[in-house]
């Protein structure tokens, strides 16, 4: 059996984060799935979708990390080619991943104590950005 919905987010810009946690687990349990897996994927290619502890120190140092290893830069292919100032971006939420499968167990998320679901705006502008749940399982 499965179950998909949708929700949107609207972001800030470049380094936004959101705590995504309680929607995916309102889904999962409208969906009334027990058992089974959870994928959380986020429609583009410059945002990102992971866990980690949502607090404010992680929330400043993931997106200072990807600047340090990607920072925006004229260099970048993508940049001579458009122009449009967010080649890191496609970089960051290619590192990252757009998406993320957690596993559901008698109808929760099998999450750690300090782990939630997060979303991150790796584009210089704002977004509004869909995000897909698919729930599988019985």
């Amino acid at each position: 059996m499965f179950f998909r919905q949708e929700f949107s987010i609207r972001t800030s810009g470049h380094r936004d984060m959101h705590d995504l946690t309680d929607r995916v687990a309102g889904i999962v349990q409208k969906s009334e799935i027990r058992d089974g897996i959870v994928h959380v994927f986020n429609v583009g290619s410059t945002a990102a979708v992971g866990t980690i502890e949502f607090e404010p120190g992680l929330q400043r140092d993931l997106p200072e990390v990807l600047d340090r290893l990607m920072p925006p830069s004229p260099d970048y292919g993508h940049e001579q080619a458009w122009h449009d100032g967010n080649g890191h971006s496609h970089l960051q939420a290619t590192t990252l991943g757009p998406s993320l499968s957690v596993p559901v167990a008698e109808g929760q998320l099998v999450l750690g104590t300090w782990q939630q679901i997060f979303h991150l705006e790796c584009d210089i502008k704002p977004r509004q950005r869909t995000i897909v749940v698919t729930v599988l399982g019985e």
